[in-house]
């Protein structure tokens, strides 16, 4: 099918608490072990908006089919095609969303991350998050790769590097880090001020 590919300009309206839940369950409920949460979505469309090449240039079937593990025969996995549409929709408005409060208000953006209660206090845990914004970063390695060699830029990449490698990549030290609940709930803490720190560093139309 043809997707639609990102408009910064559009008057898409935010998610509500509400849809935001809808998408979360949407994409529970699509079989196949690619789909991501809504916390890899989030944290895709983040990367995605982050990429130094402009996401309105790129086509929407690059990107928007890795969300879902990819299309298969019909409308799949979506149960049909009003399922898909509704889907889009929901994701091209929480990416706008995100768009949006970066450039007007970006102290006031929260990522979505898995939050657990250890009895005394709640942990957070970015993971699935980074991994998303890694996907993200797979899509246009070449263009991320000046950021990577740029020390300002690595340190702020750093949470997300470390969250969102695949364990083989991670040397013993980064290995250790992560087996640190106390040290993974730190780096899920950084990421969102990394991510805002990027963004006004790097973001559409800044010089870098």
């Amino acid at each position: 099918m043809q997707y639609p590919s990102y408009n910064p300009a559009s008057d898409f309206l935010p998610l509500s608490d509400d849809e935001l839940m809808a998408l979360d369950e949407l994409l529970v409920e699509l079989p196949g072990d690619a789909v991501m949460n809504i916390e890899a979505l989030d944290g895709f469309l983040a990367g995605l908006l982050l990429t130094p090449t402009p996401l309105a240039e790129r086509p929407g079937e690059d990107w928007l089919p890795l969300i879902w593990g990819g299309d298969g025969e019909g409308n799949l996995p979506f149960s049909s095609g009003k399922q898909k549409k509704r889907a889009l929709m929901l994701i091209l408005r929480h990416l706008q969303s995100i768009a949006i409060q970066w450039q007007r208000n970006p102290q006031a953006w929260e990522p979505i991350l898995s939050v657990a209660d250890d009895g005394d206090d709640e942990v957070a845990d970015a993971e699935d998050w980074a991994v998303g914004f890694m996907c993200a970063v797979d899509l246009a390695h070449a263009a991320w790769e000046p950021l990577f060699t740029d020390p300002k830029a690595a340190a702020l990449l750093e949470p997300i590097l470390l969250l969102g490698a695949a364990e083989d990549e991670l040397d013993e030290a980064a290995r250790e880090r992560l087996s640190d609940p106390d040290e993974r709930d730190a780096l899920s803490r950084a990421l969102p001020d990394s991510a805002i720190a990027l963004y006004a560093l790097y973001g559409p139309g800044k010089p870098g």
